[in-house]
């Protein structure tokens, strides 16, 4: 009888089917997989700039998109209005340039880094938030850590570096309201509920700044309180009696101050004299002739002749004198059509958020950062008297750029994802529905 010998086993791998994926990848990319067995894995770095981006929702996009382009333009015009006093004060034209560019490459990472952080985070450490800001600005007015610009006591500094506190308080600010203000959502018809936290820490919070003699900061403070108690869905009478109150303690405090109270005065009454035109009304002027002289289409990027040490602050306060001026009314026009655009970003992500803490603090948010772009303009055209605050990611200035960031990081970090459907429950507080 015979016998057959054993069948040997393969000792070979069979041929594996290319991956879907990489079929159209080409034949390069075929035969790395087919002699690896595994598909190839994209790169960390890519990974992680996706996760960065990722989100479920287009409001996301449209808020972190026009956000950007706004810090994009405003480089462009600060190197433009800031070039000639750079070189008088530095011998570099692109001194104020790269300072202003250093601030948005911390700004950015900022930015993204809270749009990462999650609604609880906000929650937990408000309180932390507030106190730490507070504290700051008390260094600022009761410490010799604190510095006095352009007869404002509202800088801090330590060794090399110079900040705005307030900056940080306002960030601080909103984010402490929407957590007090969703705590005590259904106690809100009680005004003793909402005097007890607010009176003290807000007020002392504006009542910090205001030592400081920064007035156009505490006008943009008080007006982000107001607007979180509006858009908590707090009764009018409560907001008429508190917007009442809060405007008489701002008249005493224009009418303390000489230097601000002679504004208020060439403000209401008009320059009559050749010493009003050089002294009180000598920057709204020369920033009317700017805008005046732009035109429809502008001088040119670059030419602007109000630079040349004509009108101060050209960098900061003014500077959209200088974009009407060099870009002209159209570019005028685009400015206000951008914050347009971001006040429709913040309204689309209140009404697409259930969570009081989410509308209220993204309200605030935009009180802020919209109101303040509106008041900055105003002053430039002459509708209000000379305040003393930058145009938001536009104006020159670090502390502003970097904390006006991080507020719309928080607000990026609501419109993240889709919220979930509410069932069951009482619909959230607030007038935009």
């Amino acid at each position: 009888m015979t016998t057959s010998p054993p069948r040997q086993r393969a000792t070979t791998k069979p041929r594996l089917a290319p991956h879907p994926q990489n079929r159209s990848t080409g034949p390069a990319v075929d035969a790395s997989f087919e002699q690896s067995g595994t598909p190839r894995q994209p790169a960390a770095a890519v990974v992680a700039v996706k996760r960065i981006f990722a989100a479920e929702t287009g409001n996301y996009f449209l808020l972190l998109g026009t956000t950007l382009f706004l810090v994009v333009f405003g480089l462009i015009m600060v190197l433009s209005s800031s070039s000639v006093e750079s070189f008088l004060s530095s011998g570099d034209f692109f001194n104020g340039f790269i300072r202003q560019v250093l601030f948005a490459a911390i700004g950015v990472p900022l930015m993204l880094l809270a749009a990462r952080m999650p609604v609880r985070f906000w929650r937990r450490w408000a309180g932390l938030f507030m106190l730490v800001a507070v504290g700051l600005q008390f260094l600022v007015v009761a410490t010799p850590l604190g510095s006095a610009q352009g007869g404002n006591r509202n800088w801090i500094t330590i060794g090399s570096f110079t900040g705005q506190p307030s900056e940080v308080v306002k960030v601080a600010l909103v984010i402490w309201l929407g957590y007090i203000v969703a705590k005590k959502q259904h106690k809100l018809d009680n005004w003793r509920e909402l005097v007890v936290p607010l009176v003290p820490v807000a007020g002392a919070a504006i009542g910090m700044v205001l030592l400081g003699n920064d007035l156009g900061t505490v006008i943009i403070m008080t007006a982000i309180v107001l607007g979180a108690l509006f858009f908590a869905g707090v009764k009018l009478r409560f907001l008429a009696v508190a917007v009442v109150f809060m405007g008489f303690v701002a008249a005493i405090a224009a009418l303390s101050n000489g230097s601000r109270s002679s504004r208020l005065g060439l403000f209401l009454t008009g320059c009559t004299s050749a010493s009003d035109y050089s002294n009180g009304c000598w920057q709204t002027v020369q920033g009317w002739w700017a805008l005046a002289s732009g035109g429809l289409f502008g001088l040119g990027l670059g030419n602007s002749k109000a630079k040349y040490s004509w009108l101060p602050a050209a960098a900061n306060d003014f500077i959209f004198a200088i974009i009407g001026e060099e870009l002209g009314l159209l570019g005028a026009i685009l400015v206000l059509v951008l914050f347009i655009v971001l006040a429709i970003s913040f309204v689309r992500i209140i009404r697409a958020n259930t969570d009081p803490f989410a509308r209220v603090t993204v309200g605030a948010v935009m009180v802020w950062i919209i109101g303040q772009a509106f008041v900055n303009i105003a002053v430039v055209l002459g509708i209000l008297p000379v305040l003393g605050v930058p145009l938001p990611l536009i104006s020159a200035g670090g502390s502003a750029l970097v904390t006006s960031m991080v507020a719309i990081g928080i607000v990026l970090s609501f419109a993240r994802h889709a919220p979930e459907p509410v069932l069951s429950q009482p619909a959230a507080a607030g007038r935009l529905r």
